[in-house]
């Protein structure tokens, strides 16, 4: 028996001096070993990554994407600054459903048509880049026109009823602002906001939407270019191929002004009222 008060027996042999060796070559190991675990533990952080980015690749290609709205062309219902969830199932997947439209093939897969109302997001025709929102007025088929300030589809004018009227701040000041209940062919009903007679294209030729083509409005009808400029100028027809998604939920909104760099601003302008609104 031995104590830790330093009784033990000594003994100088070459064999009691083995474990000092065996001490320092299991010091080694441990080092050897520790190395490697750290390596390990890189790989495993790595690997997490890449599949964590796959997963968000898939949900981004096959099923949701988020879009800000940058502009007041889809006022009273999206305003600058929502945050909006863009369902991608709903119209099937073409190269614009993938991140950078890569050119690896063409027209749509489980391709599914839009509803007339539908409020959808696309890649502009003009560059093929550029994320548009609008909504669907106009379907293969048929003619569309506005004409004295009412929009007429198949020849025949689409219902409207006044909702309200108001003044609101624009960035050429104080305008008076009409809202209307307007009912599409088919029952799809939903407020826009016209500023009155007398605007660039309250007045227009008749357009004829051939096959594979959707004509875009936006519910700020006066403050929006879409379908009713030609494709040199504004949106154009716009192909089947070029439509992303449709648009869902307003997951949230912040007024202009607010960044995300900027914690101050997220309290000063979020807008809670907007939070989880189901778009019509």
């Amino acid at each position: 028996m031995w104590s830790d008060s330093g009784d033990a027996p000594f003994d100088d042999t070459p064999a009691a001096a083995a474990p000092i060796y065996d001490r320092k070559a299991r010091k080694k190991g441990k080092k050897g070993k520790s190395s490697g675990g750290s390596a390990n533990e890189t790989v495993e952080i790595f690997k997490t990554i890449v599949f964590a980015l796959l997963i968000a690749l898939v949900l981004r290609v096959f099923l949701f994407q988020p879009f800000t709205i940058p502009s007041a062309s889809m006022e009273p219902n999206l305003y600058e600054g929502d945050y909006i969830v863009v369902s991608k199932w709903s119209y099937g997947y073409s190269k614009h459903s993938i991140p950078f439209s890569p050119n690896l093939f063409q027209g749509r897969i489980l391709d599914r048509a839009p509803q007339r109302g539908d409020i959808a997001v696309f890649k502009l025709p003009r560059d093929n880049k550029t994320d548009y929102i609008k909504r669907v007025i106009g379907m293969p088929g048929d003619t569309v026109q506005m004409r004295a300030n009412r929009l007429y589809i198949n020849n025949q004018p689409v219902d409207d009823v006044v909702v309200s009227q108001a003044q609101i701040e624009t960035m050429f000041g104080p305008q008076p602002v009409t809202r209307l209940r307007e009912t599409l062919p088919g029952g799809r009903s939903f407020t826009i906001q016209d500023f009155g007679p007398g605007q660039a294209v309250d007045d227009t030729q008749v357009y004829s939407v051939p096959a594979g083509m959707y004509f875009m409005m936006g519910d700020n009808r006066d403050n929006s270019v879409d379908s009713r400029y030609d494709i040199n100028s504004g949106v154009g027809l716009v192909p089947a191929e070029n439509l992303v998604g449709k648009a869902e939920i307003i997951l949230f909104s912040w007024t202009p002004g607010a960044s995300l760099l900027n914690p101050v601003t997220w309290f000063a302008n979020i807008r809670p009222s907007r939070f989880f609104t189901v778009l019509d």
